[in-house]
């Protein structure tokens, strides 16, 4: 059982990291009315997410981060995702995103994860 849980809280890890990437886009893509600004906005926030969690954050990070780095590196970039959800209007999806990192970081730090 244990372990199915385990493998359920990286599930979600997952897809939070894939709803950073939408909230982001979101966010660039209501950040503007000018509409080269929107796409420039709407596709550079992710782009620039993927280049950062793809350099330090992911399993086969190029620099992987550890530690008490690794806290700062995940609290500033799924708070990102919670701020650009904010940004774009959507509070409550906001908090709600930022309440279920918290659990699943909970939960990966107690499994060791």
């Amino acid at each position: 059982m244990l372990a199915s849980l385990k493998s359920f809280t990286m599930l979600v890890m997952f897809l939070l990291e894939l709803s950073v990437y939408a909230a982001a886009s979101l966010w660039g893509f209501t950040a503007s009315d000018k509409w080269p600004l929107k796409l420039l906005l709407g596709i550079g926030a992710p782009v620039a997410l993927i280049a950062v969690w793809a350099l330090f954050g992911s399993p086969k990070a190029s620099y992987p981060v550890h530690g008490a780095g690794r806290v700062v590196l995940e609290v500033l970039w799924f708070g990102s995702g919670a701020a650009a959800l904010a940004a774009s209007g959507r509070t409550g999806w906001a908090v709600a995103f930022a309440g279920i990192f918290v659990v699943n970081a909970g939960l990966r730090f107690l499994w060791n994860q």
